[in-house]
């Protein structure tokens, strides 16, 4: 049975970025210069499933469809991120999924899934499977916040560690990991069909 952040729907004001508070699951609001208003970090619901499929089709082809869009990777984006299988997740045990939300709607989300085989040795169950935020709203500390309870809770769940895979190409993504401690432990390939595409594997170390 998942406990603590599951259960807690978070209100925070913010103004460019805020911290995690790992002591007690505060917020702890951090003043920079510059107004986002009022934003929410609280665990998904089954009516959030077609806004979680709709960001994760538009941050999954502009991430990886830089140049076009062919049928081959349309087809699969169209089949892969669709309500009824954003719902089913929602529904899964085995997945934790918190989301970003401001006055308009959800910009951001994360989901955890707690048992997942990793590709490589000596990795728990514990799987950053999706994270995804925006890009219009890249910058503004969202990743952090929603990655910081992502890691809360599966420390939470007495796991000691937590991996995640990223395409080898995505500069940026592992940019923010290597920031934020992660190691790369390995290498995997995520497959579309009998395609496949190298993917780097990183492990965070939970204290």
């Amino acid at each position: 049975m998942h406990k603590g952040l599951a259960d807690i729907g978070y209100k925070i004001h913010i103004i460019y970025a805020a911290t995690l508070n790992h002591t007690n699951l505060d917020i702890e609001p951090r003043r920079l210069s510059g107004t986002y208003g009022v934003m929410s970090l609280r665990k998904a619901h089954k009516s959030d499933a077609s806004s979680i499929a709709a960001i994760s089709i538009e941050v999954w082809i502009g991430t990886y469809l830089k140049h076009g869009v062919s049928g081959f990777f349309a087809d699969y984006a169209l089949n892969e991120f669709t309500t009824a299988k954003t719902e089913a997740l929602i529904s899964n045990p085995d997945e934790f999924i918190l989301v970003s939300e401001n006055k308009d709607g959800i910009d951001g989300f994360i989901r955890v899934s707690t048992a997942s085989k990793s590709p490589v040795a000596g990795c728990s169950q514990m799987e950053i499977a999706t994270f995804y935020v925006q890009p219009r709203h890249h910058g503004k500390g969202i990743g952090g916040l929603l990655l910081d309870a992502a890691l809360r809770y599966c420390q939470e769940q007495s796991a000691e560690s937590v991996w995640l895979t990223t395409n080898a190409e995505n500069d940026p993504a592992i940019a923010f990991y290597l920031a934020r401690g992660f190691e790369q432990i390995g290498e995997t390939h995520f497959r579309i069909e009998e395609q496949g595409y190298l993917n780097n594997v990183y492990l965070y170390r939970l204290p």
